[in-house]
Protein backbone atom coordinates (compact mmCIF):
# COMPACT_ATOMS: atom_id res chain seq x y z
CA UNK A 1 0.00 0.00 0.00
CA UNK A 2 0.80 3.82 -0.48
CA UNK A 3 2.45 5.22 2.86
CA UNK A 4 -0.29 7.54 4.39
CA UNK A 5 -2.43 6.63 1.75
CA UNK A 6 -5.48 7.15 4.37
CA UNK A 7 -4.67 10.20 5.49
CA UNK A 8 -7.71 12.52 5.99
CA UNK A 9 -9.90 9.35 6.51
CA UNK A 10 -11.67 8.89 9.04
CA UNK A 11 -12.14 4.37 10.29
CA UNK A 12 -14.47 3.33 12.83
CA UNK A 13 -13.49 -0.29 13.82
CA UNK A 14 -15.71 -2.02 16.05
CA UNK A 15 -14.09 -4.82 18.54
CA UNK A 16 -10.96 -2.49 18.19
CA UNK A 17 -9.39 -3.38 21.53
CA UNK A 18 -8.10 -6.59 20.81
CA UNK A 19 -7.52 -9.21 17.82
CA UNK A 20 -8.62 -8.26 14.27
CA UNK A 21 -10.24 -5.19 15.38
CA UNK A 22 -6.46 -4.32 16.77
CA UNK A 23 -4.84 -5.07 13.92
CA UNK A 24 -6.68 -3.12 11.27
CA UNK A 25 -6.76 -0.26 14.23
CA UNK A 26 -2.92 -0.14 13.72
CA UNK A 27 -2.96 -0.94 10.12
CA UNK A 28 -5.05 1.94 9.40
CA UNK A 29 -3.16 4.70 11.69
CA UNK A 30 -0.27 3.71 10.09
CA UNK A 31 -1.33 5.02 6.97
CA UNK A 32 -2.51 7.74 8.21
CA UNK A 33 -6.27 7.61 9.26
CA UNK A 34 -7.77 8.50 12.08
CA UNK A 35 -9.33 6.02 14.11
CA UNK A 36 -11.93 4.85 16.17
CA UNK A 37 -11.46 2.73 18.28
CA UNK A 38 -15.18 1.05 19.31
CA UNK A 39 -14.77 -1.39 22.19
CA UNK A 40 -16.47 -2.34 25.41
CA UNK A 41 -13.40 -2.93 27.24
CA UNK A 42 -12.65 0.82 28.24
CA UNK A 43 -9.33 0.41 28.94
CA UNK A 44 -8.50 -1.46 25.73
CA UNK A 45 -10.31 0.61 23.74
CA UNK A 46 -8.58 3.66 25.27
CA UNK A 47 -4.84 1.62 24.94
CA UNK A 48 -5.66 0.88 21.46
CA UNK A 49 -6.87 4.77 20.75
CA UNK A 50 -3.78 6.42 22.67
CA UNK A 51 -1.32 4.05 20.42
CA UNK A 52 -2.91 5.17 17.45
CA UNK A 53 -3.68 8.56 18.15
CA UNK A 54 -7.38 7.91 17.75
CA UNK A 55 -10.14 8.33 19.88
CA UNK A 56 -12.05 5.46 21.78
CA UNK A 57 -15.40 4.58 21.77
CA UNK A 58 -16.80 2.73 24.97
CA UNK A 59 -19.97 1.38 23.83
CA UNK A 60 -21.81 -1.91 24.32
CA UNK A 61 -22.96 -2.72 20.34
CA UNK A 62 -25.55 -5.57 21.74
CA UNK A 63 -27.36 -2.52 22.77
CA UNK A 64 -28.98 -2.04 19.40
CA UNK A 65 -32.23 0.14 20.68
CA UNK A 66 -29.52 2.85 21.45
CA UNK A 67 -28.02 2.64 18.23
CA UNK A 68 -31.43 3.62 16.00
CA UNK A 69 -30.94 7.00 15.68
CA UNK A 70 -27.04 7.13 15.89
CA UNK A 71 -24.88 9.51 12.84
CA UNK A 72 -22.04 8.38 11.79
CA UNK A 73 -19.38 10.67 10.08
CA UNK A 74 -16.37 7.98 9.11
CA UNK A 75 -15.54 7.25 5.53
CA UNK A 76 -14.17 3.72 7.08
CA UNK A 77 -16.68 1.15 8.79
CA UNK A 78 -15.35 -2.11 10.11
CA UNK A 79 -18.19 -4.30 11.19
CA UNK A 80 -16.05 -6.50 13.49
CA UNK A 81 -17.03 -6.97 16.97
CA UNK A 82 -17.87 -10.63 17.59
CA UNK A 83 -18.25 -13.42 20.84
CA UNK A 84 -18.98 -16.91 20.22
CA UNK A 85 -20.67 -19.76 22.18
CA UNK A 86 -20.32 -23.40 21.18
CA UNK A 87 -22.91 -25.84 22.43
CA UNK A 88 -25.35 -28.50 20.72
CA UNK A 89 -28.65 -27.17 19.77
CA UNK A 90 -30.65 -28.38 22.11
CA UNK A 91 -28.57 -26.67 25.06
CA UNK A 92 -27.95 -23.25 23.13
CA UNK A 93 -29.81 -20.49 25.67
CA UNK A 94 -32.37 -18.54 23.78
CA UNK A 95 -31.00 -15.29 25.32
CA UNK A 96 -27.57 -16.39 23.80
CA UNK A 97 -28.83 -16.81 20.16
CA UNK A 98 -29.96 -13.34 20.17
CA UNK A 99 -27.62 -11.61 21.98
CA UNK A 100 -25.33 -12.90 19.16
CA UNK A 101 -27.57 -11.43 16.51
CA UNK A 102 -27.98 -8.63 18.05
CA UNK A 103 -24.11 -7.77 18.37
CA UNK A 104 -23.12 -9.44 14.90
CA UNK A 105 -26.10 -8.88 12.45
CA UNK A 106 -28.70 -5.99 13.90
CA UNK A 107 -25.61 -3.63 15.34
CA UNK A 108 -23.78 -3.75 11.61
CA UNK A 109 -26.89 -3.00 9.78
CA UNK A 110 -27.48 -0.40 12.61
CA UNK A 111 -23.86 1.00 11.82
CA UNK A 112 -23.85 0.70 7.99
CA UNK A 113 -27.32 3.00 7.98
CA UNK A 114 -25.95 5.22 10.60
CA UNK A 115 -22.69 5.96 8.15
CA UNK A 116 -24.56 5.61 4.52
CA UNK A 117 -25.38 9.47 4.57
CA UNK A 118 -22.23 10.93 5.26
CA UNK A 119 -20.67 8.53 2.31
CA UNK A 120 -23.20 9.41 0.34
CA UNK A 121 -22.88 12.75 0.27
CA UNK A 122 -18.43 12.39 0.01
CA UNK A 123 -19.02 10.06 -2.83
CA UNK A 124 -16.55 7.58 -1.10
CA UNK A 125 -16.91 4.91 1.58
CA UNK A 126 -15.82 1.41 2.33
CA UNK A 127 -17.28 -0.71 4.53
CA UNK A 128 -16.03 -4.36 5.28
CA UNK A 129 -17.42 -6.83 7.96
CA UNK A 130 -15.41 -9.67 9.06
CA UNK A 131 -16.92 -12.61 8.47
CA UNK A 132 -15.88 -16.20 8.57
CA UNK A 133 -15.30 -19.32 6.93
CA UNK A 134 -18.18 -19.91 8.78
CA UNK A 135 -20.20 -17.38 6.62
CA UNK A 136 -20.09 -19.71 3.99
CA UNK A 137 -19.84 -22.95 5.72
CA UNK A 138 -21.35 -24.68 8.90
CA UNK A 139 -20.15 -26.76 11.04
CA UNK A 140 -21.61 -28.36 14.25
CA UNK A 141 -22.39 -26.79 17.59
CA UNK A 142 -22.21 -23.26 16.37
CA UNK A 143 -25.94 -22.39 15.29
CA UNK A 144 -25.78 -18.54 16.74
CA UNK A 145 -22.66 -17.66 14.85
CA UNK A 146 -23.46 -19.06 11.38
CA UNK A 147 -26.45 -17.84 11.41
CA UNK A 148 -25.20 -14.41 12.21
CA UNK A 149 -22.04 -14.40 9.76
CA UNK A 150 -24.60 -15.93 6.90
CA UNK A 151 -26.76 -12.76 7.76
CA UNK A 152 -23.55 -10.72 7.68
CA UNK A 153 -22.84 -11.74 3.97
CA UNK A 154 -26.66 -10.85 2.88
CA UNK A 155 -26.35 -7.64 4.53
CA UNK A 156 -22.96 -7.09 2.82
CA UNK A 157 -24.28 -7.92 -0.68
CA UNK A 158 -27.21 -5.50 -0.28
CA UNK A 159 -24.99 -2.60 1.20
CA UNK A 160 -22.34 -3.45 -2.03
CA UNK A 161 -25.70 -2.79 -4.47
CA UNK A 162 -27.31 0.22 -3.05
CA UNK A 163 -24.14 1.56 -2.57
CA UNK A 164 -22.10 1.15 -5.63
CA UNK A 165 -24.08 4.46 -7.55
CA UNK A 166 -22.75 6.72 -4.59
CA UNK A 167 -18.83 5.07 -4.46
CA UNK A 168 -19.15 3.47 -1.53
CA UNK A 169 -18.01 -0.36 -1.28
CA UNK A 170 -19.02 -3.22 0.69
CA UNK A 171 -17.53 -6.32 1.26
CA UNK A 172 -16.54 -9.24 3.87
CA UNK A 173 -13.54 -10.87 4.62
CA UNK A 174 -13.69 -14.61 5.31
CA UNK A 175 -11.08 -15.93 7.95
CA UNK A 176 -10.27 -19.48 8.93
CA UNK A 177 -9.53 -19.47 12.79
CA UNK A 178 -7.35 -16.47 13.78
CA UNK A 179 -5.22 -16.52 16.63
CA UNK A 180 -7.19 -14.40 18.83
CA UNK A 181 -8.60 -14.06 22.40
CA UNK A 182 -11.81 -15.23 20.64
CA UNK A 183 -10.64 -18.10 19.62
CA UNK A 184 -8.63 -19.31 22.17
CA UNK A 185 -11.61 -18.80 24.78
CA UNK A 186 -13.43 -21.34 22.81
CA UNK A 187 -11.21 -23.78 23.10
CA UNK A 188 -12.81 -25.24 26.52
CA UNK A 189 -16.26 -25.91 25.45
CA UNK A 190 -14.94 -27.45 21.87
CA UNK A 191 -13.39 -29.65 23.46
CA UNK A 192 -16.40 -30.25 26.05
CA UNK A 193 -18.83 -31.22 23.25
CA UNK A 194 -16.11 -33.31 20.75
CA UNK A 195 -15.18 -35.26 23.93
CA UNK A 196 -12.13 -34.37 23.49
CA UNK A 197 -8.81 -32.85 25.16
CA UNK A 198 -8.53 -29.11 25.25
CA UNK A 199 -4.68 -29.69 24.11
CA UNK A 200 -6.10 -31.43 20.89
CA UNK A 201 -8.70 -28.95 19.75
CA UNK A 202 -6.50 -26.86 17.73
CA UNK A 203 -5.06 -29.98 15.23
CA UNK A 204 -8.54 -31.84 15.48
CA UNK A 205 -10.99 -28.92 15.12
CA UNK A 206 -9.50 -25.64 14.19
CA UNK A 207 -7.39 -26.93 11.54
CA UNK A 208 -9.14 -30.05 10.16
CA UNK A 209 -10.39 -28.73 7.28
CA UNK A 210 -7.72 -26.31 6.01
CA UNK A 211 -4.41 -27.31 3.62
CA UNK A 212 -2.28 -24.80 5.56
CA UNK A 213 -2.22 -26.14 9.04
CA UNK A 214 -1.75 -22.90 10.95
CA UNK A 215 -4.13 -20.57 12.72
CA UNK A 216 -4.34 -17.53 11.03
CA UNK A 217 -2.73 -13.95 11.76
CA UNK A 218 -4.41 -10.89 13.19
CA UNK A 219 -2.47 -8.75 10.40
CA UNK A 220 -2.80 -10.45 7.97
CA UNK A 221 -6.96 -9.94 7.92
CA UNK A 222 -5.54 -6.50 8.55
CA UNK A 223 -4.10 -6.79 5.48
CA UNK A 224 -6.52 -7.35 3.21
CA UNK A 225 -8.47 -5.30 4.94
CA UNK A 226 -6.16 -2.69 4.57
CA UNK A 227 -6.49 -3.12 0.28
CA UNK A 228 -10.10 -3.65 0.83
CA UNK A 229 -10.26 -0.01 2.11
CA UNK A 230 -7.87 1.65 -0.30
CA UNK A 231 -8.66 3.54 -3.37
CA UNK A 232 -7.01 0.61 -5.99
CA UNK A 233 -10.58 -1.31 -4.45
CA UNK A 234 -12.39 1.00 -6.03
CA UNK A 235 -14.00 -1.70 -7.91
CA UNK A 236 -14.34 -4.88 -5.72
CA UNK A 237 -17.44 -4.74 -3.68
CA UNK A 238 -20.37 -7.21 -2.79
CA UNK A 239 -16.97 -9.99 -2.73
CA UNK A 240 -16.36 -12.11 0.17
CA UNK A 241 -12.58 -12.85 0.92
CA UNK A 242 -11.36 -16.01 1.93
CA UNK A 243 -8.10 -16.21 4.03
CA UNK A 244 -8.98 -19.42 5.09
CA UNK A 245 -6.03 -21.69 4.38
CA UNK A 246 -8.29 -23.73 1.58
CA UNK A 247 -10.89 -24.71 3.82
CA UNK A 248 -13.71 -23.81 1.69
CA UNK A 249 -12.10 -24.65 -1.47
CA UNK A 250 -13.68 -27.79 -0.34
Amino acid sequence: MTDRDLMGRRALVTGGGSGIGLACVQEFAARGAHVIVADRDADAAAAAADAAGGEAWVVDLADTAAQEDLSLDVDILVNNAGIQRVAPIEEFEPETFRLIQRLMVESPFLLIRAALPGMYARGWGRIVNVSSAHGLRASPFKSAYVTAKHALEGLSKVTALEGGPHGVTSNCINPAYVRTPLVERQIADQARVHGIPEAEVVEKVMLTEIAVKRLVEADEVASLAGWLVSDKAGMVTGASYTIDGGWTAR
